[in-house]
């Protein structure tokens, strides 16, 4: 006997194959009828981990296009506790079947015993799946993470490399901003161009000197 808690299930081509008198289910014994309802309660799993495949897939796509990190965060998150659900779902049904393979029920024949084994072979494969994916989903964290940590540095890098090349620039005004009378360059008439002229000759040999060090740039 079986309970359907919610209305929709995956026995109906059991029940199709029951509607004809002249079917093997139907002329066979209780115990055949039994193993098409355990095949077909573990069949069901797998187009469930096909889609959960997919989106690790599409979600590795969306962390290597540097998608919004909340967002991928927030779907590995839940994808992760799909994964922890179904696994609570499917060790029960490794544990039953491999029972029934020791021949701890009586009431399956041997003719029905390959079959059993067969299922009990599809949860084990459901169930490796499902850890490599749980290991999947947990690299994709880390990626993720890293992802963003490296986009953080480039953003520190180009902050920093701005800082550093206005550092000297800084000094030099604030050398030539001093409220002193006497002063040896204050009185050039060409001081103001000469001043600028140093400031950005500076500026690009400090760019020129970082390029030529991998610290900016295609090298970098």
């Amino acid at each position: 006997m079986t309970f359907q808690e919610r209305p929709g299930d995956c026995f109906d081509a059991i029940r199709a194959r029951l509607a004809d008198p002249g079917g093997r289910i139907a002329t066979a014994g209780a115990d055949t009828l039994a193993y098409a309802l355990l095949d077909a309660a573990v069949d069901v799993y797998f187009p469930v981990m096909e889609q959960c495949g997919d989106r690790l897939e599409a979600i590795e796509q969306r962390i290597l296009d540097h998608g919004e990190a909340r967002a991928i965060a927030a779907d590995l998150h839940c994808l992760r506790r799909e994964l922890l659900e179904l696994r609570r779902s499917l060790w029960p049904l490794r544990e039953a079947t491999g029972a029934l393979l020791r021949n701890e029920c009586p009431r399956f024949s041997a003719a029905v015993l390959p079959y059993l084994r067969d299922v009990h072979d599809h949860v084990i494969q459901l169930l490796d799946l499902l850890e490599n994916y749980r290991e999947m989903a947990g690299s994709l964290l880390e990626l993720q993470l890293s992802t963003a940590s490296m986009r953080l540095n480039e953003v520190m890098k180009v902050l920093t490399v701005i800082a550093t090349i206005f550092i000297p620039l800084t000094f030099v005004v604030g050398v030539y901003g001093m409220n002193f009378d006497v002063m040896p360059e204050l009185r050039w008439r060409y001081g103001y161009l000469l001043c600028w002229v140093l400031m950005v000759s500076i500026a690009v040999g400090m760019l020129w000197w970082f390029k030529q060090r991998r610290w900016i740039g295609r090298g970098a």
